[in-house]
């Protein structure tokens, strides 16, 4: 992970799957519902219109806790190598602000493809790292997810 600008989160990550499978990993509602978010979050639900304009809403319900939602607006959808979308929390924590969230997907080699996150900017350090751990912990879980053998 590397910070760039003001509070921005940046990471990379080499996946197996070529961008195409990626990018269905990054947006079809059911296969994000089974990666998403934090260790231990569950998703009960994804709402996508995913289309430039349209909008999405992510159910996340944490071990511990009440359910809240993520919500956002696509701004760019360039399948299978780009997608952009605005990020805040229905009923925000006062330091929290919406972000702009970017993933670039391009292929490595003919099994494997590199997802770039960029995230920003954020209101505070503290929230830019919930997001860095969050991210990082559901990256890990899609990257377990795609190295699985088929059945």
């Amino acid at each position: 992970m590397t910070r760039t600008g003001e509070l921005r989160l940046h990471l990379r990550r080499v996946l197996d799957g070529l961008s195409p499978v990626v990018f269905r990993e990054l947006t079809d509602p059911e296969e994000l519902a089974r990666w998403w978010g934090p260790d231990g979050f569950t998703i009960p639900s994804v709402e996508s219109d995913l289309r430039p304009g349209g909008t999405y809403r992510i159910a996340m319900q944490p071990p511990e806790g009440e359910l809240f939602h993520l919500v956002g607006e696509y701004v760019t959808v360039e399948p299978p190598e780009r997608l952009s979308y605005t990020f805040r929390w229905e009923n925000p924590d006062p330091d929290d602000r919406e972000t702009v969230v970017t993933l670039s997907v391009h292929d490595v080699d003919t099994a494997r493809s590199e997802l770039i996150v960029d995230q920003g900017d954020f209101a505070t350090e503290r929230r830019l790292a919930l997001h860095e751990e969050g991210w990082s912990q559901g990256l890990g879980k899609l990257g377990e997810l795609l190295a699985a053998p088929l059945d």
